[in-house]
């Protein structure tokens, strides 16, 4: 019997499926997320299953030029973060880079951004690795997010030195984690999937004496 092409409300069907079925590292903290995050203070979310791929290409190779080309960009130094859009890659190393997507990026989800890395890629020496559910995703915002890092992050954070835009690997209440200052007050912070709860507590408890009303 003749195969039949799915329909795109098959297609549909079939993508939300893929999305229903994943499950959030940090599922069970959502409560616990809402109840101690501080509107105006410091506030702390999930924001689960974003499109992750890891990116090896030698800088200034015919395959990063192209790899560039699908992504708006390769960054070019330590800390700096590139991209188009809502596509953002940040980097590892001089030829190791993170890219940062939309849920709906992934091709599970019927997103066309990994196949077309690993088709920029070609043969070429290189990597392009669906890394999505090897992390997850906290966002800390507010004019206290940097001061709760300031806890237990290795990193000098003053904005004199870490400035809106850039992102570095690191270490967070001794967890290996990159972090990402995606404004003045807001942070995104990239943990792996296994060490999520543990950071989630760590930030949360971190974050509750700026719930006592002595503190200014």
């Amino acid at each position: 019997m003749a195969e039949t092409a799915a329909s795109p409300t098959s297609a549909k069907t079939n993508a939300e499926k893929n999305l229903a079925a994943r499950v959030s590292p940090a599922r069970q903290l959502a409560e616990e997320f809402a109840a101690g995050s501080l509107a105006g203070t410091v506030e702390i979310s999930e924001v689960p299953f974003l499109t992750m791929v890891g990116l090896r290409a030698l800088a200034g190779s015919a395959a990063a030029e192209r790899l560039a080309g699908v992504t708006g960009g390769l960054p070019a130094g330590s800390g700096a973060v590139a991209g188009s859009g809502d596509v953002s890659v940040l980097w590892l190393g001089p030829a190791e880079f993170l890219v940062v997507a939309p849920t709906e990026a992934h091709e599970s989800l019927g997103g066309d951004l990994i196949p077309a890395l690993r088709d920029a890629l070609g043969g070429d020496a290189g990597q392009v690795v669906d890394l999505s559910a090897n992390r997850t995703t906290f966002e800390l915002t507010g004019p206290r997010a940097r001061a709760v890092l300031e806890k237990g992050c290795s990193l000098d954070l003053h904005p004199r030195v870490f400035k809106a835009g850039t992102a570095f690997s690191t270490e967070i209440a001794n967890i290996p984690a990159i972090l990402w200052k995606t404004g003045d007050e807001s942070f995104r912070i990239f943990p792996r999937a296994s060490f999520a709860e543990f950071l989630g507590r760590w930030l949360l408890d971190a974050m509750r004496e700026y719930a006592s009303p002595e503190v200014p």
